[in-house]
């Protein structure tokens, strides 16, 4: 890398972005495999023969399994390295994607949505675990807002591409398509991907600088990994900070596992859009919710290095974000459809900005504990990819949307309340035991 002139510090690299952009793909994927059923699903229920119910039940089983494994996913994430563990899981899930284009019946699909959430459970987990690795505390927000928009910057412009693909090789040619995707990207991530202090192409100025701003680096020479305690397990849930922000995940979630799974539906069977001009129009609250996230993570990281607390700076963005995911409810007054948009734009740009809560886990988690911490927080967030497809079901199975978006807005209250009350001082939580 060398010095810059005589006298010159050396120039901090930036081989912690290259890994970023391989987060950020991941994470694109990650959402592809989960979204794409929210595409396929209007052909499915007609050739399949599935009701509004039984389509609520299909899109809730990936969430069985993804949140019920977020603490053991979590515990693995911890242990295992992410080079290994990373590609496996992609491989697998992008299998049970692509065998999706080749079932017949409602239990076969209803089976390969829980295997694709079970095989997706430690991801985020990695996520926030590599992040934590990779970048000083003062760069994290953004790194993690980065990532965090590939699921929406993915889905503003996989969307309509997902459309055409269904409308040209059918749900079954869009699945497999999917699935050919993520078994590709499973082997670049085996090859390209290493921990920082494994990583030969990074510099000493870099990995100081990380080192240095509170990136938890495993020195070579040392491994601190522990042996997992039941105590650990327990931290994970003992500490009203961390309890108000899983609540707050919880109904984070919600608003998204609402455009993950029934937005398309609400498009074409309620407001009677064209199946293709829906995933055009789908698109655009996707890119809002893309500028909120880069939004909030970038802001975020600019008020902490203007030496605001971490109070102000962290959470800001999640509360302001929430109040506006209440805006959803808006689109129940009115019949034009780009007031529709409109009031669904500025509820996902509201949920894109309060996306950036995975930094209080990176900030509050205990240090050896992190990925339990992180998989229990998606545990509980993950819990809404159960419960709100399932009960929108219910809702809407008379074919008025209206109780579902009242839903919805109730539940971002409910996070606003989480964030502003109960989550408490900004700090890590150093664990008696």
């Amino acid at each position: 890398m060398g010095n810059v002139g005589p006298g010159s510090k050396e120039r901090i690299g930036k081989k912690r972005y290259n890994i970023l952009v391989m987060i950020f793909i991941t994470v694109v994927i990650n959402y592809l495999d989960r979204t794409n059923i929210s595409i396929a699903a209007g052909a499915l229920k007609e050739e399949l023969g599935i009701n509004a119910i039984q389509m609520g039940y299909i899109f809730s089983a990936f969430g069985w399994t993804y949140s019920l494994l977020q603490i053991p996913g979590g515990i693995v994430a911890d242990k295992v390295k992410s080079r290994i563990l990373y590609p496996l899981i992609m491989v697998l899930w992008s299998l049970a994607t692509l065998v999706q284009g080749l079932v017949n019946s409602f239990t076969a699909l209803l089976g390969l949505r829980t295997s694709i959430g079970m095989f997706e459970a430690p991801s985020y987990p990695i996520n926030n675990l590599i992040v934590t690795r990779w970048f000083p505390e003062n760069e994290r927000a953004s790194a993690i807002a980065t990532y965090t928009s590939g699921q929406f910057l993915g889905m503003a412009f996989l969307l309509p591409v997902l459309t055409l693909i269904q409308d040209a090789l059918g749900w079954r040619g869009l699945f497999i398509v999917s699935g050919i995707i993520g078994l590709l990207w499973a082997a670049v991530w085996y090859f390209f991907y290493r921990d920082p202090q494994n990583h030969k192409k990074i510099g000493k100025a870099e990995l100081s600088h990380i080192k240095d701003g509170g990136g938890l680096i495993v020195t070579k020479d040392k491994d601190d990994t522990q042996k997992f305690k039941w105590s650990d397990l327990a931290n994970a849930f003992k500490y009203r900070k961390l309890w108000g922000l899983y609540i707050g995940q919880f109904c984070l979630g919600a608003t998204t596992i609402f455009f993950l799974t029934w937005f398309p539906t609400y498009l074409v069977e309620f407001r009677g859009l064209d199946f293709i001009k829906s995933g055009f129009y789908a698109s655009i609250p996707y890119l809002a919710a893309f500028f909120g996230v880069l939004l909030a993570g970038f802001t975020s990281d600019y008020l902490i290095k203007k030496g605001f607390t971490r109070e102000v700076a962290r959470k800001a963005p999640i509360i302001t974000g929430m109040l506006l995911s209440i805006a959803i409810i808006g689109a129940n007054y009115t019949e034009n459809t780009t007031l529709i948009i409109v009031f669904l734009s500025i509820a996902f740009f509201g949920n894109g900005l309060a996306s950036i809560a995975w930094i209080f886990v990176s900030l509050i988690a205990p240090k050896n504990n992190i990925g339990l911490i992180g998989g229990t927080f998606n545990f509980i967030g993950g819990l809404s990819a159960v419960v709100v497809p399932i009960v929108i079901g219910y809702l809407v199975q008379d074919g008025d949307f209206s109780p579902a978006l009242f839903f919805i807005g109730a539940l971002a209250l409910l996070g606003l309340i989480s964030y502003t009350f109960i989550v408490g001082k900004v700090e890590r939580i150093i664990p008696e035991n």
